[in-house]
């Protein structure tokens, strides 16, 4: 880097809620190879009633190569949360990893390649699942809960901060927030990201800039991720309603219904298969999230409290 070379300066935003696996996630961070020429800095972002994550950031400063800086957020809506990490960032990038997952070293970098390259105003990473003992053959078998991004006719079209890095220079980006009335049912990413292509933003994606999640027990099971499922429904079904009205939205909640049937048939006839049977019947729960969606039924509450339960 010469003189007159500015460095990228990249902030990594960790929204936290009572979870101890902070500590794995922050360790990993500390052994990510930084990308040439980058600036990092954490960003810790606590959205429980008290500053209970305080003492376990101060506890892991010494040992960071990085600056951490904690924000306290007492609202127990993940927006607020996310809208922190935001509000705090005066970075050119700024990327997004969950506080129950750990990264790969070359994590940072697969994903600042990608946006550098592209000129993406936003970049996504898989989350590799890593199931324990507790889960199901069927489960590890299906993967149902490694994320991967989602593409319509070739293109990205909403997303996820579980493992994302956004060009906060970009003017998709810039001022743009999470929903606060999405803080506690979840699917605030993806209307974060709808809205960002939406308004003419670029996804693209990056395959080896990998994170891993462990599966607690408490979401090794079909109904964790029927509920799951049916949330992220319930989003697309209110995206859906607020592009369409009238007979269009009307149309939109006919066409979710009748996924929804097929998804269920489909469900009957594959019983035999259990991988294949649960995928579709999985299916069925995010069509049946669409109609309710679509309909205005306010979605269920996900983070906060009922996620720490």
């Amino acid at each position: 880097m010469t003189a007159e070379e500015k460095p990228i300066r990249i902030d990594i935003g960790i929204c936290t809620y009572r979870r101890p696996e902070l500590a794995e996630t922050l360790t990993s961070l500390f052994e990510i190879a930084v990308p040439a020429g980058a600036q990092l800095r954490l960003i810790v972002a606590d959205n429980d009633a008290g500053p209970s994550a305080s003492g376990l950031v101060d506890g892991l400063r010494e040992r960071s190569p990085f600056p951490i800086r904690y924000v306290h957020c007492p609202k127990s809506n993940i927006s607020i949360a996310r809208n922190a990490c935001l509000a705090e960032s005066d970075a050119d990038y700024l990327a997004f990893i969950d506080d129950d997952e750990t990264a790969e070293p070359q994590w940072l970098v697969g994903l600042v390649s990608v946006a550098k390259r592209t000129g993406a105003d936003a970049v996504l990473g898989p989350v590799r699942a890593v199931y324990g003992t507790q889960s199901a053959d069927w489960m590890r078998k299906g993967d149902f809960h490694s994320t991967m991004p989602v593409w319509v006719g070739g293109q990205i079209r909403t997303g996820y901060t579980c493992n994302t890095l956004l060009d906060l220079r970009s003017p998709a980006v810039a001022g743009r927030r999470f929903a606060l009335s999405l803080g506690q049912s979840g699917g605030e990413d993806t209307h974060f990201f709808t809205a960002l292509t939406d308004a003419g933003g670029r996804i693209e994606f990056a395959s080896d800039a990998m994170v891993e999640e462990l599966v607690p027990e408490k979401r090794a099971s079909f109904s964790w991720l029927a509920k799951r499922r049916f949330r992220s429904g319930q989003t697309h079904g209110r995206i859906l309603a607020t592009k369409n009205s009238g007979l269009g939205r009307l149309k939109q909640t006919g066409l979710a219904c009748l996924k929804l049937v097929y998804c269920l048939a489909l469900t009957a006839v594959t019983m035999p298969s259990p991988v294949t049977r649960i995928r579709y019947a999985l299916r069925a729960a995010l069509h049946a999230g669409a109609v309710s969606g679509t309909l205005g039924i306010r979605e269920i509450r996900q983070y906060g409290a009922a996620e720490a339960l």
